[in-house]
């Protein structure tokens, strides 16, 4: 950086950041106290020059036209600087500062108290360590210069000493408040920071929260409507291949599909509303399993049994021992299983089991078809089941072997 440049930094604010040094209302309430003790202590000094004997009678009125002028520049200039943060102004204004000291010391010596409210103004004025100081030194001086030249005045050696003394504790004060000005920008900026952060976080969670309900709407279209709407498609295709030769088997069929759509249509609407399953709506888990399997061989003409002789605790059948999410997990897990068998296994029969082992419920569906291998067979719906099932601290077993049938387990941890 050239000499001018760096002349001109150290002589010169640099300009605001635009952020406050002190939270907004501590700042605000300091800038005005420094306001309120500039003003007394004007008013001390105008006192002081006009009646007091600090001013000789002859420089009286030069004294009162200086310190007329330094309140016009305080009003117009110093007022901004110190609570806007005005760089030109502060410039302005400390300029006019150090006239008005060089001059006061030269027509009246006694009213250099003033420096005991110039030196603070100097730092609440600029922002930068280095322009403080180099406005502090150069008020300093100007002050003493009046009574070192003057040749009737105080010895210049008690003079350099008193200002040298002033400027010290200025300087000190300057940097002890520099210091406390960066430490609360700092900590502004850290908080600011964190708000970010919170706001980023905040942010995502919601991101997550949406993804998780898109997750939870597409498992619930899975499990309710795409398979009501499957068995739409295989009982129209049933009932318009009867049609010619069985009608009455067709019309049957056709009432199927009648209360597959109805069931359909409310489930939507419960999926839309975030209610529990139509199936569980006024019913406990056994009776919504059995009207589950009464449909499924509708539908299928597959014989279906439903097995409840391993539950161990009455309250089961009358709805108190699972929570309503464990529930749906299981009821949800018993129409995957259902599906698969209707799409895949080609089973004559099918056990549909309910037990309670301990303190675990679970809902087995068992089928004597054609069976698979898990290991070598991926089944998308079964892989978005056990995400479900995961997340009631449940899980999924799945026992098959190709000749040998299957069978689906879904356990959850109860009540």
């Amino acid at each position: 950086m050239s000499l001018p440049r760096r002349l001109a930094a150290a002589v010169v604010p640099p300009q605001d950041d635009g952020g406050e040094p002190l939270p907004e209302r501590g700042w605000r309430a300091t800038v005005t106290g420094v306001h309120l003790i500039s003003a007394v202590v004007w008013g001390l000094a105008v006192l002081s020059a006009a009646v007091g004997d600090a001013v000789d009678d002859d420089r009286r009125a030069a004294a009162l036209a200086v310190l007329g002028g330094l309140a016009v520049a305080y009003a117009l200039l110093g007022v901004p600087a110190i609570g806007a943060g005005a760089p030109r102004r502060a410039v302005a204004y400390l300029l006019v500062l150090v006239v008005a000291l060089g001059l006061l010391g030269w027509l009246a010596p006694g009213l250099l108290f003033l420096l005991f409210l110039a030196y603070p103004q100097v730092w609440f004025a600029v922002q930068g360590t280095l322009t403080g100081i180099t406005w502090t030194l150069l008020l300093g001086l100007a002050s003493a210069a009046g009574p070192v030249l003057d040749p009737g005045g105080r010895d210049a050696a008690d003079v350099l000493l008193e200002t040298g003394i002033g400027i010290g504790f200025s300087l000190a004060l300057g940097v002890w408040i520099s210091r406390v000005l960066h430490e609360s920008a700092e900590r502004a900026s850290l908080i600011a920071q964190l708000e970010a952060t919170r706001s980023e976080l905040a942010a995502a969670e919601h991101e997550r929260g949406v993804l998780a309900e898109r997750e939870r709407l597409a498992q619930e279209v899975h499990d309710t409507l795409a398979q009501g709407y499957t068995s739409i498609v295989v009982l129209s295709q049933t009932a318009a291949a009867l049609v010619p030769a069985d009608p009455d088997a067709a019309r049957e069929k056709l009432a199927v599909i009648e209360e597959v759509a109805r069931d359909n249509l409310a489930e939507a609407r419960a999926v839309v509303a975030a209610f529990r399953p139509v199936a569980l709506d006024g019913a406990t888990l056994v009776e919504a399993l059995r009207r589950l399997a009464e449909r499924f061989a509708r539908e299928t003409g597959l014989e279906v049994r439903v097995d409840t002789a391993a539950l161990d605790d009455p309250a089961l059948d009358g709805g108190a021992a699972l929570r309503t999410d464990e529930e749906v997990v299981l009821l949800r897990g018993a129409q995957e299983a259902l599906t698969n068998v209707r799409r895949h296994a080609g089973a004559s029969a099918v056990v549909l089991r309910l037990a309670r082992v301990g303190g675990q419920v679970s809902v087995h569906v068992e089928d004597d078809g054609v069976g698979f291998d898990p290991a070598a067979v991926t089944v998308s719906g079964l892989e978005g089941l056990r995400g479900r099932v995961a997340q009631v601290g449940g899980e999924v077993d799945v026992a098959s072997a190709p000749g040998s049938g299957t069978r689906v387990t879904v356990r959850v941890p109860g009540a």
